[in-house]
């Protein structure tokens, strides 16, 4: 099978989205299929360029046998909305003039949450006369209202509209959440045309490590400290403020420290208000071969997300890469998908979103009760390998396969 996969964000960047890409990727590969994918030059979180990259309208390389394109876009950080807009439709045009060059494929397939690179390889298909799978990684434009970067408009509306226009001209939906499945079909989405299947976490990649004592004295963190460890994006829909009014209720517990690792919109914000918190520690953003190591510092994974409605359906990636870690898991959130998630698996703890109170009482309960943590750890290790990227890889290539057939048998009925 020839995949063409149509991201702005791909390896070596980190983000869910680029990860998610790049090792299902890898496993179609390894099954003997050949993957495209079309992207820019990598420079997310920070819109500064890697190492050995350069804004050009064209390159090439190959990445673990995964043929990369890279083409030209306006290159911004991850802040703000309109300048990011301005990013995603610049990646539009160029994608798809590239795109229309490339040798005859099966299927495309693009990967949310914003949806213009989307609506470039909806266009891609229309054009070769190929089937269209979008994964729907998140609710876009709803995602923006929930975290408050915009309210309620007209803007929002015409984006929406545009949104379900793109349902309704794609042959088949990914939903990586059962709660946007149900999102989609409540708002007019036939539910033959979708199909749920969980993220996943590399098992290849994400195991349980030894603390590294030399990485704890890099960054002055007490090597007996008892770790929170948050690593992800430090963005608006994290509301990671939250985090810091409950290290400001446990300072006097000394031996309690919370780490954050990775960059984002909040972060600058963040290290102002975390003046003074002594056991509080922020760490920069690190690559994809590293930051399992970083995982490794915590007792604890700290998945927090902001007091939303729309936060209620997500399930974070990071809460696969804890379990594969072997760590349990604190979430903090809107009552919805994810805690149902930590619930019923069984491998941490779940208190309501942007509640520190709640939160510095979790904080304690886990420090307070090593054996509890070692029965969610356990548990964890247990649940992780059901959440593989591979399994998750294996089940998206036999929904691109019955695409394709149903495709094909759909076309021979109309000629």
């Amino acid at each position: 099978m020839n995949i063409l996969f149509i991201t702005d964000n791909f390896y070596p960047e980190g983000n869910p989205i680029a990860s998610r890409v790049y090792e299902r990727a890898c496993y179609w590969v390894k099954a003997g299929h050949h993957v495209t994918v079309i992207t820019s030059a990598p420079n997310f979180p920070e819109g500064k360029l890697y190492p050995g990259y350069k804004n050009k309208w064209f390159q090439r390389e190959c990445i673990h046998g995964i043929d990369v394109l890279r083409v030209k876009t306006l290159i911004v950080a991850n802040k703000g909305f309109f300048l990011r807009v301005l990013d995603f439709l610049s990646f539009m045009l160029p994608a798809f003039i590239v795109g229309l060059f490339q040798k005859k494929f099966d299927v495309i397939m693009a990967s949310s949450p914003q949806f213009f690179g989307a609506i470039t390889a909806c266009l891609l298909a229309k054009c070769k006369r190929l089937p269209f799978m979008l994964e729907l990684g998140d609710i876009w434009p709803a995602s923006i209202v929930g975290v408050g970067v915009m309210r309620e408009s007209l803007t929002i509306r015409l984006l929406e509209k545009l949104e379900l226009t793109l349902y309704q001209h794609t042959d088949h939906i990914i939903t990586i959440s059962p709660a946007f499945k149900d999102n989609l079909a409540a708002r007019g989405v036939p539910l033959s045309k979708m199909t749920t299947i969980l993220n996943g976490v590399d098992l290849a990649r994400y195991a349980p490590q030894t603390r590294n004592i030399e990485l704890l004295k890099q960054y002055a963190i007490p090597k007996d400290a008892f770790i929170i460890g948050y690593v992800g994006t430090h963005g608006l829909a994290h509301a990671l403020t939250n985090v810091l009014q409950a290290a400001s209720l446990l300072i006097e517990h000394q031996a309690i420290h919370i780490v954050f690792v990775g960059t984002g919109a909040e972060r600058e914000q963040l290290l102002h208000q975390a003046q003074g918190l002594k056991n509080v520690h922020f760490i920069p953003p690190q690559s994809k071969e590293n930051i399992q190591a970083f995982w490794a510092l915590s007792d604890v994974a700290l998945v927090h997300l902001k007091n939303s409605p729309v936060f209620a359906e997500v399930i974070p990636s990071k809460i696969f890469e804890a379990m594969a870690m072997g760590l349990p898991i604190l979430l903090s959130s809107p009552e919805g998908t994810a805690s149902r998630l930590i619930l019923d698996a069984q491998v941490g703890l779940w208190v309501p979103a942007e509640n520190p109170e709640a939160l510095v009482a979790a904080i304690l309960m886990l420090w307070k009760n090593p054996n509890q943590r070692l029965r969610w750890k356990n548990t964890s290790l247990m649940v992780a390998p059901s959440h593989s990227r591979e399994n998750q890889a294996v089940v998206t290539l036999l929904a691109l396969t019955q695409l394709i057939s149903d495709y094909r048998q759909q076309n021979r009925k109309t000629h």
